[in-house]
């Protein structure tokens, strides 16, 4: 059974940022992820996988205060 590694996930159209909060408490925004990507990540089974292959070390990202 695959772990969660996501907590939560918040986006912004307008400036397609998009920040995730890992169970590790550490939290990051993306940027620039069109809105497509976060629409398929919704849908996706897996949001960790879906992560790891079209979005980690895909776009520019900025680890944010927690």
């Amino acid at each position: 059974m695959p772990s969660t590694v996501i907590r939560h996930m918040r986006y912004n159209p307008e400036t397609e940022v998009l920040v995730i909060t890992f169970v590790s408490g550490k939290v990051y925004a993306y940027q620039p992820v069109p809105p497509d990507v976060y629409a398929r990540m919704l849908q996706s089974g897996s949001k960790g996988q879906f992560f790891n292959r079209f979005i980690r070390d895909r776009f520019a990202y900025r680890q944010l205060d927690n």
